[in-house]
């Protein structure tokens, strides 16, 4: 009893860390301690077998009346209980409209309410008979993350690479006209009645539904609500009862070095673990907490550390704006009292650079996640101190790896937070190899990391020879980061195998602009580096040798390439080259050129 009552007398922060430390987040004993650059996460706990749907029906039931989604700028608020409603309400109007056991559905589009919708319908809905398989052969209701920056040549490559039969999108965002666009690669749309499509180059594409306007061979998103009636309810019902928690429910693009996007598949289990994980690490356990939501639903941070999170904690997710806005982010913050705020370094940096900063009221603030890329340890300092986030956190990840792989803890130290990613998760092993040689490197030396555990996609979709070159037969994820290991089992990030750009946030690969690039008519040879840059971590750079009696510009370059790459893969500088620096075997020096390139531009 006298344990009780000083546990009683703690204020809720410490109660909380100390809950976290009892659980299977804690740090380890000096006996547990790394040995070789391999460490593994605490085990006690077991791993969570539940499906998305499960997740979400639970916490529906124990938080009905809390909030579980607010779209701030859209003025959207929904309960548990109205979420769950709508959910199924949606789950069963896709069956509706004769969705079944071996499509797809794509969500492309910012941040908006149909999103989180769509993610939780088709999570409810989702059956796959072989978990192993990923052809399209393969039978699964999945939602399919598109990015919203996508142009007509990258969303056909998606549509067609996992056979979307449907894809949900609103009328227009920025510049991106979402049904024009899809026009290009299906210019049958506009002639045929809704659920009817018959396209030549989007052969399984059938049915596009829009979210705020009804254009011709679309549905309207209310006419899904509306069109699942009590036979589709049974249906629904029945289907969940065969649901696993080890078949596929997302698939992920990221960018390929060879160009082409790779779908990285997860599953329930893979999403679930990681988004418990992350909760409990953080200390968003059963209260009532408010997570304010800056990123991409498009990317994990949000959809699994947000969404998933939520879904088992029972957060509220606030997202601030369609599309990351420094000024709404702080509005949101402010307006909502949020508790947390998950984001990118560069996010940070813009919302601490805004002119009014200092007019908004972020009293409510504790912590957060920073992932994406390394933060400098001037902006730690301030996210600290003048946002009022003391138990902010570094976590790092790939969407391979579902994907939080390693994550500090809320009162690590400074030098912890910006020279690490943070500790070794849960059921989670890690181990640094000589990429060379393939064999183990000591402590505190670089090497290449791998990751094996619950997390590890299930593969890419129908691509089993690119899945082969990152999984091993014994089940080890090759991450292509260099990294290092201390004797605490905290990762230190020092760079990439390959040439990924991280561009606030963003991973972008050299050799898909590279690609692109020599399409253009006058362009003889390209090469694609990333160059520092103060606010967003790196810089697109494209090195070009132009044809012989050829001419070319600045201008001509970024003009070829808007509306047919996204935009953020449009090349932040473009230099004229005669020659680059190459190895004896011939090979350009990435290295050696980013060098040059950082040298000529004065950076």
């Amino acid at each position: 009893m006298a344990t009780a009552a000083r546990l009683a007398a703690l204020p809720r922060r410490a109660l909380l860390l100390l809950r976290g430390r009892a659980l299977h987040t804690r740090r380890p004993a000096a006996s547990q301690r790394a040995t070789n650059s391999y460490v593994q996460g605490a085990v006690d706990v077991p791993l969570l077998n539940k499906t998305v749907g499960q997740c979400l029906d639970q916490t529906a039931e124990r938080f009905p009346d809390r909030e579980a989604f607010v779209f701030f700028r859209d003025g959207v608020r929904k309960t548990f209980a109205q979420f769950k409603e709508e959910v199924d309400q949606a789950a069963a109007g896709l069956l509706a409209l004769g969705l079944k056991k071996g499509d797809r559905l794509g969500m492309w589009g910012p941040n908006k309410y149909e999103w989180v919708l769509m993610q939780f319908a088709t999570a409810q809905a989702g059956i796959i008979l072989d978990s192993a398989c990923f052809s399209n052969e393969c039978e699964i209701l999945v939602v399919v993350s598109v990015n919203p920056a996508y142009q007509a040549r990258e969303l056909e490559f998606v549509i067609r690479k996992v056979g979307c039969k449907a894809l949900v999108f609103p009328t227009q965002f920025k510049s991106q006209k979402y049904y024009d666009i899809l026009k290009q690669s299906c210019p049958e749309l506009e002639n045929s009645s809704p659920g009817g499509i018959k396209s030549k180059r989007l052969p399984d594409l059938s049915v596009v539904i829009m979210v705020d306007s009804k254009l011709p061979g679309t549905f309207h998103m209310d006419e899904v609500m509306q069109a699942g009636d009590s036979s589709h309810m049974k249906q629904l019902r029945a289907l969940q009862q065969t649901l696993s928690c080890n078949e596929p429910i997302n698939i992920q693009f990221t960018s390929g070095t060879t160009g082409s996007p790779k779908g990285a598949t997860l599953s329930h289990r893979n999403i679930v673990n990681n988004g418990n994980q992350i909760g409990v690490r953080l200390g968003i356990t059963e209260q009532d907490y408010r997570v304010c939501l800056p990123a991409p639903l498009y990317h994990c941070l949000a959809s699994v550390g947000g969404c998933m999170v939520s879904a088992l904690h029972g957060s509220s997710c606030i997202f601030s704006s369609p599309s990351f806005e420094g000024k709404a982010t702080l509005e949101a913050v402010s307006q909502e009292k949020c508790s947390f705020l998950h984001g990118t370094p560069t996010m940070f940096i813009d919302m601490l650079s805004q002119p009014d900063f200092d007019s908004y009221d972020l009293s409510s603030l504790r912590g957060g996640v920073i992932a994406g890329s390394p933060v400098p340890p001037e902006i730690m300092k301030m996210i600290l101190t003048k946002m009022h986030m003391p138990e902010t956190v570094v976590a790092y990840g790939t969407t391979e790896n579902s994907p939080v792989t390693f994550m500090g803890f809320p009162d690590d130290s400074l030098d912890r937070r910006t020279a690490t990613v943070g500790y070794i998760m849960p059921h989670t092993e890690a181990k640094i190899e000589d990429p060379e040689t393939g064999k183990p490197v000591p402590l505190n030396t670089a090497g290449e990391l791998q990751i094996r555990g619950y997390c590890v996609m299930l593969g890419y979709w129908d691509d089993p020879d690119r899945t082969r070159e990152v999984i091993s037969e014994d089940k080890w994820y090759k991450t292509g980061d260099i990294a290092c290991l201390d004797e605490h089992g905290y990762c230190r990030i020092i760079g990439r195998c390959k040439d990924m750009i991280i561009r606030g946030g963003e991973n972008i690969y050299p050799a898909e602009l590279e690609q692109f690039l020599h399409t253009h008519p006058k362009v003889e040879e390209v090469q694609v580096v990333g160059v520092k840059d103060s606010v967003m971590g790196e810089e697109i750079c494209a090195c070009i040798r132009v044809r012989a009696g050829q001419s070319c510009t600045v201008e001509d370059i970024k003009a070829f390439c808007k509306g047919k790459i996204s935009h953020f893969k449009i090349p932040r500088y473009v230099v004229f080259v005669s020659q680059y620096p190459l190895t004896v075997s011939g090979k350009v020096q990435k290295y050696k050129l980013r060098e040059q390139m950082e040298k000529h531009l004065q950076l």
